[in-house]
């Protein structure tokens, strides 16, 4: 058994999806908060991102509201195994919170990705430097703020976003 896994995982058609499989039962579980001796601040909301249609926004208009931050890509097989439990909290959350997705990818491969996997949620590329608290060296790497810019959590690698320890939190920083 161990072999036949071995043989799919360096056959590149199959790599991907197995890569993802794999993530996804490590990502059962939902991340977990910060100690609250731990917990960071934003150090700036000045980061101009651009959306799909070439808008640019400043990640200003997320301050003062609870927002998700999640950096990922198309070819990351966490992140692609994350992907259905952020949609699923993006479609019950959209209007309470604000959500943050971060690819450095070519647009058009980015768009086709979100169509081709039926995401509703939007994505932005960044044209200028995030602020210190992104420092982000792997992804998925995924933020969870309140409205005063603490950092509830921050979790690199796949996750369960769509966990009911997730929702709670998020419940509890919206009725704040």
């Amino acid at each position: 058994m161990f072999l036949v896994l071995v043989i799919l995982l360096i056959i590149p058609q199959t790599r991907l999806h197995i890569q993802v499989l794999l993530h996804k039962g490590l990502a059962l579980f939902g991340p977990s908060m910060e100690n609250v001796n731990d917990v960071e601040e934003i150090s700036s909301y000045d980061w101009k991102l651009q959306d799909a249609k070439g808008n640019v926004i400043n990640f200003e208009t997320s301050k003062h509201r609870v927002t998700l931050v999640n950096f990922w890509a198309t070819w990351c097989p966490p992140c692609i195994a994350e992907m259905p439990s952020m949609e699923a909290l993006y479609v019950d959350y959209k209007d309470k919170m604000d959500f943050v997705f971060v690819s450095n990818e070519d647009r058009d491969v980015v768009s086709e990705f979100l169509k081709r996997k039926e995401y509703t949620f939007q994505t932005y590329t960044p044209i200028s430097k995030a602020p210190e608290t992104f420092d982000v060296q792997s992804i998925p790497r995924t933020f969870l703020i309140d409205r005063n810019g603490n950092v509830i959590i921050d979790k690199s690698g796949a996750a369960n976003w769509n966990s009911k320890t997730v929702r709670t939190t998020i419940d509890e920083l919206i009725k704040l």
